[in-house]
């Protein structure tokens, strides 16, 4: 489960499909990319641990399951550190990017969060300069539209056989940022994002946050993640688009100091699997079917 470091090009995902569409469900994960070519570790000033701290570490491995229920998983084989899949391919930084104009920009790319991303956690620095606007083009081009086009695919494909389309957008959060939070019972474990209401029917995300609570994690709504392209782009529930973003806590899977899975690795990710079967049963339930 170590990353990967190739001197060569790889596909920009990995799509695994269901031997049957059992449900109007697309699982993705964006951000758990962890191909790191030579010559962008090269041009870095962060050691191969640090660069690694904007990743979703391992989200897709926790994932693995789901194809046999029935639901294409779309993986993403980049890290987000070299290109970000959850923003727009206009949210270009001047502040890393040559021959961009500045402009008034919105609060992602202003702290260094654009499609090309200039900081990792903590705000960190990735280069040691800017990077061409050509080089970024091409990282747009050759990653970030196929990616979507993957996506869009999946999604027509779901709403064409189900009527509707339900993108349950996997990440995870780093255990600080959600350090304070939640009162005397301790921080979310699990934040679910669908842009204040607007990117899926509230029903079916009060659905979801009772799965979640019902197999024992603590849930919060929206804050403080309440979702960022995918959701705002992909939801669209008055045409039948649903997009709801889920944020797991790092600390419950994986060591984050050493980017490494911890012993509860696989417990979690069997709740996981048990919390998208039932996110399947739901979505089945809600189109009249009966669940397998």
């Amino acid at each position: 489960m170590e990353y990967v470091m190739t001197s060569f090009a790889r596909p920009p995902y990995r799509l695994y499909r269901p031997t049957v569409l059992a449900a109007p469900v697309v699982v993705a994960s964006p951000h758990s990319g962890r191909t790191y070519n030579w010559e962008f570790l090269s041009r870095s000033v962060l050691d191969k641990d640090r660069i690694r701290s904007s990743e979703d570490a391992y989200v897709d491995l926790l994932l693995t399951r789901v194809p046999d229920l029935g639901m294409p998983v779309l993986a993403a084989e980049m890290p987000r550190a070299f290109l970000d899949l959850n923003r727009a391919p206009t949210e270009l930084d001047p502040a890393v990017v040559q021959d961009v104009p500045r402009g008034v920009a919105n609060p992602r790319v202003s702290s260094g969060l654009g499609v090309i991303p200039r900081v990792v956690a903590q705000g960190r620095a990735i280069y040691r300069g800017k990077i061409s606007r050509a080089e970024a083009q091409r990282r747009i081009d050759t990653i970030w539209h196929p990616y979507h086009a993957a996506l869009d695919d999946l999604l027509n494909t779901a709403t064409l056989t189900f009527g509707r389309s339900i993108l349950v957008d996997c990440h995870s959060m780093p255990h600080e940022a959600i350090e304070g939070l939640g009162g005397p019972n301790g921080p979310p474990e699990i934040v679910l994002g669908d842009r204040f209401g607007s990117s899926a029917d509230a029903d079916l995300v009060d659905g979801i946050e009772t799965i979640f609570r019902d197999l024992g994690f603590r849930v919060a709504r929206n804050t403080p993640f309440a979702g960022a392209y995918m959701t705002q782009h992909y939801g669209k529930p008055a045409r039948g688009r649903h997009a709801i973003q889920i944020e797991i806590d790092r600390a419950l899977y994986m060591d984050e100091r050493t980017v490494r899975p911890n012993d509860r690795f696989d417990s979690i990710r069997n709740l996981l699997t048990e919390a998208l079967a039932r996110i399947r049963d739901m979505s089945r339930g809600q189109l009249g079917l009966a669940a397998e």
